[in-house]
């Protein structure tokens, strides 16, 4: 078990030293019921004292009522143990992945990260219990089991020593050959959940090309690729049990043989080798757990591999010990930036920028697609580090920021709208969780969501289903904009966010922007050069750099491209009319 994972035991390490505690005095218990049975066949039975057999008899029945007691707390306890130790992983993990930047994130795929939080960390738990009761109990059963038969007949004894090492080879020889196979099942296992996820997501899209049978097919073959891995897997360590199973009756027929023997000649007694037989049981059952927690801590050491990846991900961005807390304003200004994806070295998304916007500007963005739109206001938030240059907010550089103060001050509707499961009152406050109905209501108003919400027959209490597929493309639009809103940001950026709106509706909603919030930074990303001709300056974005910037009328003089969306949008439209 990885040592950087079992910090994560943490407040159940009691449980966790008890477990072992309580299972070697359950061994003791048993390993002390075969002589007594012994006694009672040798000494009660054959004497005809049936006062032994009957105080050895309740000897015996106390020490399997509390082997029983021993056994049920470890059990308790051992599970205590495991699932705590699951549950501050998944608390460690998800939290980790809440100080990753984008950046971070795109180092792993959803379907990846959904697989550690559920599959891997339960084969890692699952591994731990059976660490802390199996694999303390049968080195000490057999250990024990050895000694006690060594007492009764050192011929069994040897015999048993030359079994354990060759059985225990076998078996961990079968377990090694299946672990390559173990540790390439979850890895396709990311493969796997990621279609399904997809599949889920895009369920109207398949549906609307009727590509069911196309998904079927791609799901089929996955599924099928994981089912031969663990068929392969399993059919090594299927092995164990045929070869337990004929050890154990080869070890029980060579034992009888040479207890026989010894009965006949008068050293050994019957009583004794039944004890010994139960021995002999007791410590190739052991070897047998062995070989099973073996095979699940290789299995869980191929998932610690994994969760160890999100773990030891280095954040790309934290707080400085004298991160700034207060934005004194909505200035922004970009100085000679450049950004990459792949970070230094690789190709350059935006190229040298020079922007300086004043606090309360209306700022539009247009450009073709893969212009580095969104990828410029993303930086504004620190969604992204520049590469080169520097991004300041209120004259402060975004990296001398504490990243809570910078965003809770900086809103922005990202391009892909999300909501999620709960009341639209809910979804809106992810804004300001204490603000009152009045306020939810008014910003709901300023993005002209109030009117359709009241249509609805809950109102604000109307439930959004996850993703907020029971409203319209509009509609959730509409209340990002009022949950952007309820933050009060000194800056707020749309993405392109009221693409899904008609123009009357956008219009109103950049007017509500003009009259209500005229001291805020507004930076609106659209296609429609409706949404942006009326801002105090217009940025046109091409191939990763700013080709133009101005008002409407002055880029429809210098700026060839703005002047060629404007003709084509505003001339083609009024020759449509």
């Amino acid at each position: 078990m990885n040592r950087k994972l079992l910090r994560s035991v943490r407040e159940y390490k009691r449980e966790s030293v008890l477990t072992p505690l309580l299972v070697v005095l359950e061994v003791f218990m048993e390993v002390l019921i075969p002589l007594l049975m012994a006694n009672i066949i040798d000494i009660g039975i054959v004497k005809g004292d049936m006062g032994y057999i009957i105080r050895t008899g309740l000897l015996l029945v106390g020490l399997a009522v509390l082997a029983l007691l021993f056994g049920a707390e470890a059990g308790h306890l051992g599970a205590v143990a495991s699932s705590g130790y699951a549950k501050n992983l998944r608390h460690d993990i998800f939290y980790k992945i809440q100080e990753f930047s984008f950046g971070n994130i795109d180092h792993f795929s959803t379907s990846g990260l959904v697989t550690r939080l559920t599959t891997d960390i339960t084969n890692v738990q699952m591994a731990y219990m059976f660490t802390i009761r199996l694999l303390v109990r049968a080195p000490i059963m057999i250990v024990l089991s050895l000694i006690m038969t060594l007492t009764i007949n050192t011929k069994i004894a040897v015999m048993m020593l030359i079994t354990i090492p060759i059985l225990g080879g076998a078996l961990i020889f079968i377990a090694k050959k299946a672990h390559p196979h173990f540790v390439q099942v979850f890895d396709e296992y990311d493969v796997l959940n990621n279609t399904v996820q997809e599949n889920v997501n895009a369920a109207r899209v398949v549906k609307a090309y009727v590509r069911e049978e196309h998904e079927d097919k791609k799901f089929g073959k996955i599924s099928t690729h994981v089912f031969n891995l663990f068929t392969k897997a399993e059919k090594m360590v299927a092995w164990n049990n045929p070869i337990m199973m004929f050890t154990m009756y080869t070890v029980i027929l060579v034992m009888v043989y040479i207890g026989g023997e010894d009965i006949v000649f008068g050293t050994m007694q019957t009583g004794e080798l039944t004890s010994v037989i139960v021995y002999a049981i007791q410590i190739l059952m052991s070897l047998m757990m062995v070989s099973f927690v073996f095979v699940m801590i290789m299995i869980a050491e191929a998932s610690s591999d994994r969760i160890l990846q999100v773990l030891e991900e280095v954040p790309e961005m934290e707080d400085h010990s004298d991160a700034v807390t207060e934005v004194p304003n909505g200035d922004i200004d970009f100085e000679h930036v450049d950004f990459s994806y792949a970070g230094e070295g690789g190709n350059l998304s935006l190229k040298d920028v020079n922007l300086h916007i004043k606090s309360g500007q209306v700022i539009g963005i247009i450009g073709g697609t893969g212009s580095a739109k969104s990828t410029l206001v993303q930086l504004i938030p620190r969604l992204y580090d520049v590469t080169k240059g520097a991004v300041k907010v209120g004259g402060i550089d975004v990296r001398d920021y504490s990243l809570t103060a910078l965003r809770d001050q900086v809103s922005m509707v990202l391009q892909k709208n999300v909501l999620f499961t709960g009341t639209i009152s809910d979804n809106i406050r992810w804004g300001d969780e204490d603000a009152t109905d009045e306020e939810v209501e008014r910003v709901c108003r300023l993005a002209q969501a109030d009117g359709f919400i009241r249509e609805f027959p809950g109102g604000y209490d109307t439930m959004i289903v996850e993703g907020g597929n029971n409203v319209s493309g509009g509609q959730k639009q509409r209340l990002c904009i009022a949950r952007a809103l309820l933050k009060k940001p000194k800056i707020l950026i749309l993405d392109d966010s009221t693409s899904a709106v008609d123009t009357r509706t956008d219009a109103l909603i950049r007017q509500a922007f003009r009259e209500e919030i005229p001291d805020t930074t507004k930076l609106i990303i659209a296609q429609r050069i409706s949404s942006v001709e009326d801002a105090d300056l217009i940025i046109v974005m091409d191939n990763g750099e700013i080709n133009g910037i101005g008002t409407s009328e002055e880029l429809l003089k210098t700026n060839e491209i703005y002047r060629e969306v404007y003709e084509s949008q505003v001339k083609g439209g009024a020759e449509n009319e």
